[in-house]
């Protein structure tokens, strides 16, 4: 979305839901939403953890976590109708994370518009509340130095370090949402990214009902734990991209294990292959098996296609779509021979109860075993099952 429709719709959403909050009951001292209130009353919380039971830990994590929730929600809509709460709150939320609000508020939005940030217009903004920081320092300094050094500037670095970990994993393959009910139930919908981004005046409380279904923008893991998607199935096909035995051993334990799966059906004239981008060893390996097979690749990512472009010599069709065993007849035509992979993005037991082929090749773990069964390898974990209506 471009920075003019951006602005567009945060004034709109802000208008409709100043207009919904106008005709409901609630606190006069809140601008937004009632609910609200329990972030602010959180944000006194994590101050007086802060001076009670101190610590790097939770200097760390209670900084990563209020400035993905409190500080940001505060960030797009102020809590409060009157200008000197807000600006109180602000500064309140600058001695808390130990950096100025104005300052984190002016990059994140143009961070939105998609500028670059700029120092020189805010600097009087921040000024007064960079020095609030600044003096509360000086003062941990002068009273408590070890306790500065060793306990407080550890946590606060590891704090900011965690908050680039998440801005980074938000935004490495474009912007990704993450649905998972307890992350989002502690980060007050901050999951929600990619809806966020879509119209970010749009009040927390109402990202779910907005949520984007395609699983193109979606991952299994909040953003500060993404890096765990390269220990992945899919980090691990990036591996064997980049490490020429590997990929003979993929190469050579496949072909075994399909070439005693092809013995036991009618040969196939056409043959799909669910999420064949990356590395496209089954294609590879079909190629010779059953060279006059018209062979055809679904996959739900452009830059995995792309990637597996190189690998073939262009006599295979490839298909960019999200594939379910329902919608593949519709997405890629019928074939005699479907096969899906075992890194599979959606539901594998719809393709073993409702075959949209002939012929099924779903492969799966090792301890899974259905049907008519083939082992392409212990050492990878895996086997391959043939799946017949």
């Amino acid at each position: 979305m471009n920075p003019d429709a951006i602005l567009q719709t945060q004034r709109a959403d802000a208008s409709m839901l100043a207009v919904t909050n106008s005709r409901s009951a609630r606190p006069h001292l809140l601008r937004q939403s009632p609910w609200d209130a329990l972030l602010v009353g959180l944000a006194l919380v994590h101050g007086a953890l802060l001076v009670l039971v101190p610590s790097w830990p939770l200097i760390a994590l209670g900084l990563w976590w209020n400035a993905n929730t409190i500080s940001h929600n505060f960030v797009h809509l102020p809590f409060f109708r009157s200008r000197a709460a807000n600006a109180a709150f602000s500064a309140y939320l600058s001695l808390l994370l130990g950096f100025p609000q104005r300052l984190w508020a002016a990059r994140h939005l143009a961070h939105h518009r998609g500028e670059p940030f700029r120092w020189e217009p805010v600097r009087r903004i921040w000024l007064v509340e960079g020095a609030l920081v600044l003096a509360l320092w000086a003062a941990l300094i002068a009273s408590a130095p070890r306790f500065f050094v060793t306990v407080f500037l550890p946590g606060w670095l590891l704090g900011l370090a965690l908050c680039h970990l998440q801005g980074h994993f938000e935004h490495t393959r474009g912007t990704v949402s993450h649905y998972g009910r307890l992350y989002n139930w502690l980060f007050f919908n901050d999951g929600y990214h990619v809806e966020h981004h879509e119209r970010p005046a749009r009040h927390w409380t109402a990202l779910p009902a907005s949520r984007e279904t395609t699983e193109l923008n979606s991952s299994p893991w909040p953003a500060v734990l993404r890096w765990l998607e390269h220990f992945s199935l899919d980090g691990l096909e990036h591996l064997v991209c980049h490490c020429a035995w590997l990929r003979c051993h993929v190469l050579r334990v496949h072909e075994r294990a399909l070439a005693r799966v092809l013995a036991k059906i009618p040969r196939p004239s056409r043959i799909i292959i669910v999420g064949g981008g990356l590395f496209p060893r089954t294609a590879l390996v079909l190629r010779r098996l059953v060279p006059d097979a018209a062979i055809v690749i679904v996959d739900m990512r452009e830059d995995r296609i792309e990637k597996a472009r190189p690998w073939l010599d262009g006599n295979v069709e490839f298909i960019r779509g999200f594939c379910t065993a329902g919608n593949l007849p519709k997405l890629a035509g019928k074939a005699d021979l479907v096969i899906v992979p075992l890194a599979l993005r959606g539901r594998r037991a719809e393709f073993y109860c409702t075959p949209p082929a002939p012929h099924v090749l779903v492969h799966d773990w090792l301890w899974r075993l259905c049907g008519k069964s083939v082992v392409v390898s212990i050492t990878l974990l895996k086997r391959i099952n043939l799946v017949q209506p």
